[in-house]
């Protein structure tokens, strides 16, 4: 497999994931995720430091995670979920990647409360058998 044929299938997860927020399609954003995934979240998106982040859902639980973005999707409608990849890169062995993400995706509640989530983002891939899962995801920071 070549480097490009690997870049092709970062590709396809980091939009199979936007497809996923954008229909909020919870089966197919499951899709996504290794067993052993960890998600931290800084503080801010100011908190480039990762003494500031926090692990607010574990490692990677099926129900556990379902169950939370569920609770997001039936409490909040999106709004807009704007994402540009800007650099994939891929290991000499190619069998890990990670893709850079610029996004830009608003949540409102029925409340009139936002939840916006705009900045850089760096998604983290193994390759397991024959397809990629996520392994780990930073929360988005402002840069």
């Amino acid at each position: 497999m070549t480097k490009n044929d690997i870049r092709n299938e970062i590709e396809e997860i980091v939009n199979r994931e936007t497809r996923a927020w954008d229909t909020q399609d919870i089966e197919l954003l499951m899709t996504i995720f290794h067993p052993d995934m960890v998600w931290p979240w800084p503080r801010t998106p100011q908190s480039h430091d990762p003494m500031d982040w926090v692990l607010e859902w574990g490692k990677y639980d099926y129900n556990r995670w379902k169950n939370e973005w569920l609770k997001l999707f039936n409490t909040n409608k999106l709004v807009h979920n704007d994402r540009k990849t800007r650099k994939i890169e891929i290991s000499k062995e190619g069998d890990g990647a990670f893709a850079v993400v610029d996004i830009d995706t608003l949540w409102i509640d029925k409340e009139g409360n936002k939840n916006h989530w705009k900045g850089r983002v760096c998604k983290v891939y193994s390759k397991v058998g024959e397809e990629w899962k996520m392994t780990m995801h930073t929360g988005v920071l402002e840069y």
